[in-house]
């Protein structure tokens, strides 16, 4: 039995850089799943035998091959003989860069030339089996995006594969689960257009997002704005987005409570909020119980935060929700409360638009 640290923690290592999100993941070359279960290791994993390791918990998953038999990501058959080797292992893998080992005396082993591409700082293919998982078309816009500040690029015939990917159907058999997740972790690097950059350049953009205008992506917006949370970057993706739209895309992809609430009040309210103070204090108002920043102050900060990276002065903004909050209700008619409260609420709008004037 032979054990070998493998993928990203390799790579990450030859780039010289420290990612805490990086985990070791290791292949075990001529072992059975009995013989990992003999020495303490927990197997986990439907679709292949992964072991956690006893002690570190980290995963140890053991060499195999793959066949491809149906559509979609899922369709694999997997044979984890412990005749496979290392070299049959790498050769499944995405990308050439994922593709390096590096066994217990520290030495390399790197059939698929992964060492040279990140030299070169190309991502490309390890085979032609890539195209039959359309996973992997998201994770190379993922990698693309993460390793754009290195200067890495698409090599030319991996992007000939994606488009043929996209061309042929295979991309459609992505489930949402899947795509929300490769999404979601590229908002959190430093240049997440990019990953959208890449989708829409192999095609797959129009067929994973249909309901969303292309043209009206905000990719430009959130390009370099940095020190933001990964929920305000998706709303600023979709603010340009028509409401229906962004309703659809967030139903479609299953996107968590947080994401989809901001996403859609900020579509809904940033042409307003662009010239809030140039409307009515009825339209003022409007805006500010419309977005519930009297009752969800934490969720309207995040939308301030939006409103603020795409320039919008929202500092008078936070003033007035300020002012509206210091509303002394005890001194209003107990028995017309509800007119009261919106007849002072609208007295104080005016007056601040007043003073803006």
């Amino acid at each position: 039995m032979e054990i070998y640290l493998v993928g990203g923690a390799v790579r990450d290592a030859l780039l010289g850089i420290a990612d805490i999100n990086t985990e070791n993941d290791y292949v075990v070359v001529g072992a059975s799943p009995d013989e990992m279960l003999s020495l303490g290791y927990r197997q986990v994993g439907k679709e292949f035998p992964v072991f956690l390791h006893p002690k570190t918990h980290e995963e140890y998953a053991l060499a195999r091959t793959e066949r491809k038999v149906g559509a979609g990501y899922t369709g694999f058959e997997f044979d984890t003989d412990t005749t496979v080797s290392l070299e049959e292992d790498l050769s499944r893998r995405d990308l050439t860069v994922n593709a390096i080992a590096k066994n217990a005396d520290g030495d390399l082993i790197d059939p698929y030339g992964g060492a040279s591409d990140i030299q070169s700082k190309k991502l490309k293919h390890v085979s032609e089996a890539f195209k039959e998982d359309p996973v992997r078309v998201l994770r190379v816009a993922r990698f693309t995006s993460r390793f754009y500040p290195f200067g890495f690029s698409i090599a030319q015939e991996t992007k000939q594969l994606m488009s043929e990917m996209v061309t042929s159907g295979e991309v459609d058999a992505l489930v949402p689960e899947r795509v929300f997740k490769e999404l979601s972790l590229s908002l959190s690097y430093d240049k997440p257009a990019v990953f959208f950059d890449v989708l829409l350049e192999c095609g797959a953009f129009q067929r994973l997002f249909p309901m969303l205008d292309a043209t009206k992506s905000g990719i430009l917006h959130i390009a370099d704005i940095q020190d933001t949370s990964e929920a305000v970057r998706f709303s600023l993706w979709l603010y340009q987005q028509n409401l229906g739209a962004v309703q659809s895309l967030c139903s479609h992809l299953k996107c968590p409570k947080e994401y989809q609430q901001l996403a859609e009040l900020s579509a809904e309210w940033y042409p307003t909020a662009k010239i809030l103070f140039n409307q009515s204090a009825d339209a003022i108002l409007s805006f500010i119980q419309g977005a519930d920043a009297l009752r969800r102050q934490q969720r309207f900060e995040q939308l301030l935060e939006v409103f603020d990276c795409l320039g919008i002065n929202t500092y008078p903004i936070e003033q007035l929700v300020d002012a509206l909050k210091q509303i002394d209700v005890s001194k209003l008619d107990k028995a017309q409360i509800v007119k009261e409260l919106a007849r002072e609420r609208l007295s104080v709008t005016q007056r601040f638009l007043d003073s803006t004037q």
